[in-house]
C-alpha cells in the first residue's frame, strides 16, 4: 500500500523551487522524472515525453494531479469523481484510491466508444467500488455531490483545479531541468492533448517559472465549452495565485509561455477516432511498441507529426496515456493489436 504522506521529497523540482510547498499533503505515487526520447523515424525533430512511465501499476498524466488531490486521503476513506465511461482520470482515481486503502465511488456518462475507451471502461468497473453509468453529466455531478455530503473526498473532473495543477507545474519545471541537463534541446513547440486543461495550464506556468520559452499547443479532444483558451488562462492565473498564497512569493515575474489551441483534430465527438490519429498511432506502435490511445493521444500525436514536418525545429509530444497495461491485463476483452489501430 502507498502511504499518503506529507511531501518531503525536495528532489521534486516544484519543491526545490518552492520549499514552502513541502507542508502540503501529497500521496507519493509517481516515479519522476519521466524520460524524454527522440523519435526521428516518425517525423524530423520529434521527441516524446514518456508520461506513460510515471508510475506503477498505472502511469499517465493524471497521476501528477492525483498526488496532490489524494494527499489527504487515508485508509478507510472514500473518494468520488466523475467522467466519461472510458475516462482515464476516473480510472487513475479508482486505481490509486484503492492503493491508498480508500474506496471509490465514480459516476460516469456515456461517450462515443473506441477500443481503448472500452478497455478503460472495463477496468474502471473492475477497480472502483461503485462505477455506474448514469443519464448524463448533470446526474453524474448530482450523484457525486450526494457522495460528498456523506463524507467522500471530491476529486474534480480531470483533476483540473489549482491544487491538482501543481502536479503539472512540477512537470514543467521537470522538463526545464531536463533541458538544462542537455537531455533534449529547447522545444520550439510542445504538443499536448487538451481536455479539462490542467496539464497544459500547469506546463505553461511551470515552463514560465523555469525560463523555457517553448510554445505550448493544446490539441482539443473535447467540446469547445470545456477546452478553450479562456479556461486554460484562468487555470494558469488561479494556480499562480495559489502558489503566491502558499509561498508568499511573486510567481509570474516572467512573461507567460505562449499557449495556442488546435481545433483541427477533434473529430466531432469525445472519444471518436480520426483517420490521421489512427495512422499516427499505428506507425508509432510499429516503430516504438508504445500504444497511443484514440481519445487523447492519437489526435495530439497526429498534430505533433504534422507540425514537425511543416515547421521543422524540435517538437515535443506529451504522451499522456499509459498503454502498457493493455497488453498485460487479462481482465479485459479487446485485443491489443486492435487497440493500436483504435
Amino acid at each position: 500500500m502507498i502511504d499518503a504522506a506529507t511531501a518531503s521529497d525536495a528532489s521534486l523540482p516544484l519543491l526545490h523551487r518552492f520549499p514552502a510547498l513541502a507542508s502540503l499533503p501529497r500521496a507519493h505515487l509517481g516515479q519522476f522524472p519521466t524520460p524524454v526520447e527522440r523519435v526521428n523515424d516518425i517525423a524530423p525533430g520529434l521527441w516524446v515525453k514518456r508520461e506513460d512511465l510515471a508510475a506503477e501499476p498505472l502511469g499517465g498524466n493524471k497521476l501528477r494531479a492525483l498526488e496532490f488531490l489524494l494527499g489527504a486521503v487515508r485508509p478507510g476513506d472514500r473518494v468520488t469523481t466523475v467522467g466519461a465511461t472510458g475516462s482515464t482520470h476516473v480510472l487513475a482515481t479508482a486505481v490509486y484510491a484503492r492503493q491508498l486503502g480508500a474506496g471509490s465511488l465514480v459516476y460516469r456518462w456515456r461517450q462515443e466508444p473506441n477500443a481503448v475507451a472500452q478497455r478503460v471502461a472495463e477496468r474502471i468497473a473492475a477497480t472502483a467500488d461503485d462505477a455506474p453509468v448514469v443519464r448524463g453529466v448533470a446526474v453524474a455531478y448530482a450523484r457525486a455531490f450526494v457522495a460528498r455530503l456523506r463524507g467522500a473526498h471530491w476529486i474534480p473532473a480531470g483533476g483540473s483545479v489549482p491544487l491538482g495543477v501543481l502536479g503539472h507545474v512540477n512537470a514543467g519545471l521537470e522538463l526545464a531541468s531536463q533541458i538544462a541537463a542537455g537531455e533534449l534541446p529547447v522545444p520550439d513547440r510542445i504538443v499536448v492533448p487538451l481536455g479539462t486543461g490542467g496539464t497544459i495550464a500547469g506546463l505553461a506556468l511551470g515552463l514560465s517559472i523555469g525560463g523555457v520559452a517553448s510554445e505550448i499547443i493544446g490539441v482539443r479532444v473535447v467540446p469547445r465549452i470545456v477546452a478553450n483558451e479562456f479556461r486554460v488562462r484562468r487555470l494558469v492565473a488561479s494556480t499562480s495565485r495559489l502558489l503566491e498564497r502558499l509561498t508568499s512569493e511573486r510567481v509570474l515575474e516572467r512573461k507567460a509561455v505562449g499557449v495556442s489551441i488546435s481545433h483541427h483534430f477533434f473529430g466531432g465527438a469525445y472519444g471518436r477516432p480520426i483517420a490521421a490519429g489512427n495512422a499516427a498511432a499505428e506507425r508509432f506502435a510499429d516503430l516504438t511498441g508504445v500504444i497511443v490511445d484514440a481519445t487523447y493521444g492519437a489526435k495530439a500525436l497526429a498534430a505533433a507529426v504534422a507540425l514537425a514536418k511543416e515547421h521543422r525545429g524540435t517538437t515535443l509530444f506529451w504522451l499522456s496515456f499509459d498503454g502498457r497495461w493493455l497488453r498485460r491485463d487479462p481482465g479485459t476483452t479487446a485485443q491489443p493489436d486492435v487497440v493500436a489501430l483504435a
